[in-house]
């Protein structure tokens, strides 16, 4: 039977994304995803035109995933525009808790210096993603007379533009974790998302505390959840 692409494409980046996290993006090749999905080299190349392509659209599905995933709480109409940001913050914690393993392994991956393109390009195609709905809820809390914002696509840019911020103490963290210092590694991130929840309080113009991206306990799930813990 003849697969449609969007069949194929989807098998592909299921086996890529099995191998990845079972044995890791430098110990799995492109021979060995071709193998495990049952293609031809040419057939793999038709459709990823290398390694890291593949990797940047798998980061893409991930992120489209999770924000289907979060879909339902966003659309609660008993929710008001700061409802709806926080719904978004605890949707997104108990995602990358549930995720930490795949997530671990990803970052492990961009973080390295010699991935900065990489690292910049997926972030970007994930921004793509996230900020018509960042967008949508800064339009509403306008409209409500929650947030005092003039512009708020390009306020949606800037929240998103601050998760930058993550990347190196996000891989300092992981480090630390791996080395086994995990009450300083979890320290670490707590008070990085505590800094990044009054960053978009004062750009919103609101209370410190009222955007609640941290929550006790999680840089810990999160950091013991990685393949290094299992």
């Amino acid at each position: 039977m003849i697969k449609s692409p969007e069949i194929r494409s989807a098998e592909l980046l299921d086996c890529a994304q099995r191998l990845f996290f079972a044995n890791g993006y430098d110990n799995t090749t492109v021979n060995d995803i071709i193998r495990e999905a049952g293609v031809s080299k040419g057939a793999f190349y038709h459709y990823f035109a290398s390694k890291e392509a593949l990797l940047e659209a798998l980061a893409v599905r991930l992120a489209s995933d999770s924000i289907t995933a979060l879909r339902p709480v966003l659309d609660d109409p008993s929710l008001d525009a700061v409802g709806r940001l926080n719904a978004l913050m605890a949707g997104s914690r108990r995602l990358n808790v549930e995720l930490a393993p795949q997530l671990h392994s990803t970052f492990d991956v961009l973080f390295r210096p010699e991935n900065v393109v990489l690292f910049h390009k997926i972030d970007e195609t994930v921004r793509e993603i996230a900020a018509p709905l960042i967008c949508a809820i800064l339009e509403r809390g306008s409209e409500e007379g929650l947030f005092d914002i003039p512009d708020p696509r390009a306020f949606a840019d800037m929240l998103l533009q601050l998760r930058l911020t993550f990347r190196e103490v996000m891989h300092k963290a992981l480090r630390r974790a791996e080395e086994g210092d995990l009450d300083e590694a979890a320290e670490l991130l707590d008070e990085r998302l505590r800094l990044y929840g009054v960053a978009i309080d004062r750009l919103l113009k609101l209370p410190d505390g009222t955007i609640k991206v941290a929550e006790h306990g999680f840089a810990r799930a999160f950091l013991e959840a990685g393949p290094s813990k299992r």
